[in-house]
């Protein structure tokens, strides 16, 4: 299998799964999500199943209860706040987090002018991850690659030097990432970091910066130090970059799709792609 290095690329993957999936939307009510869902349907792409009730909190419950009994496998926020959402897949009896996992979310990038498809977290859900977060994240990011045909995929512990010091002493937790990564702990995958953006997309802008790394410029995860740089880049993107961009939440016991109010039913559309590709 190819590396996916565009949406286009992408839906071609999707649309040649021999079972579409169960897309379960919550209070699909507003235009953007009904435009997004009838271009999934009519390109059969998906199915979908609408959940609506008399409150936002019920149609949550009888949505993540549908995924939960195996009626779905993809939850997509509607018309209803995240936060009631993730209420209802939080729930610790009833919801979709499976004991010791960790929510986060992933996001992908296609940039004008940039080679290949740029995955990156966590630009929605954990404000500052904690060692152990972060090491799921890297988990998590580097077998949605291996999905995306990425065999070995090339991930950047990102910050704004190449070291820490005291005000920054997460980063401390780097080494011992790179050294999981090292030993196997993430499947085949190559981690390194602490590096800035530019160096771990760039290999002119290591050299420049008289750096080595084994990612040579290559890097195809960025792991964002806190939730203000991951959403910074991630609507930073489509508005300066004209990027298109796709996020799902991941952890969960199926891929959770929750569009922001200003995303596009493109980027909609795209996310479904990614949550089909995330199975």
């Amino acid at each position: 299998m190819k590396a996916i290095r565009t949406f286009a690329e992408l839906r071609q993957q999707v649309e040649t799964c021999p079972k579409h999936p169960r897309v379960v939307a919550v209070r699909p009510t507003d235009e953007a999500t009904k435009e997004t869902l009838r271009q999934i349907q009519e390109n059969h792409l998906a199915e979908v199943i609408a959940v609506d009730a008399p409150t936002p909190e019920e149609a949550a419950a009888q949505a993540v209860s549908l995924v939960r009994n195996g009626e779905g496998d993809i939850l997509m926020k509607g018309l209803i706040g995240t936060d009631q959402l993730l209420r209802a897949v939080l729930n610790k009896e009833t919801g979709l987090l499976p004991p010791g996992r960790i929510l986060t979310h992933i996001a992908a990038a296609e940039i004008p002018g940039f080679y290949k498809m740029l995955y990156f977290t966590d630009a929605a859900v954990i404000p500052y991850p904690t060692h152990e977060q972060r090491i799921e994240q890297v988990r998590y990011a580097a077998d949605i690659c291996r999905k995306l045909g990425i065999s070995e995929p090339r991930i950047a512990l990102i910050h704004c030097a190449e070291h820490g010091g005291k005000q920054f002493p997460f980063v401390d937790g780097y080494a011992n990432i790179i050294e999981l990564a090292g030993n196997g702990a993430f499947g085949t995958c190559l981690v390194d970091g602490p590096m800035d953006i530019k160096s771990a997309c760039s290999l002119e802008a290591l050299q420049a910066k008289g750096l080595t790394s084994t990612l040579m410029g290559e890097a195809d995860v960025l792991v964002m130090p806190d939730i203000e740089a991951g959403n910074a880049f991630y609507k930073s993107l489509p508005l300066f970059a004209h990027a298109k961009t796709a996020g799902i939440l991941c952890g969960t016991s199926c891929p959770v799709v929750v569009p922001s109010r200003g995303d596009s039913s493109e980027a909609k559309f795209n996310s479904i792609l990614f949550a089909i590709a995330s199975l």
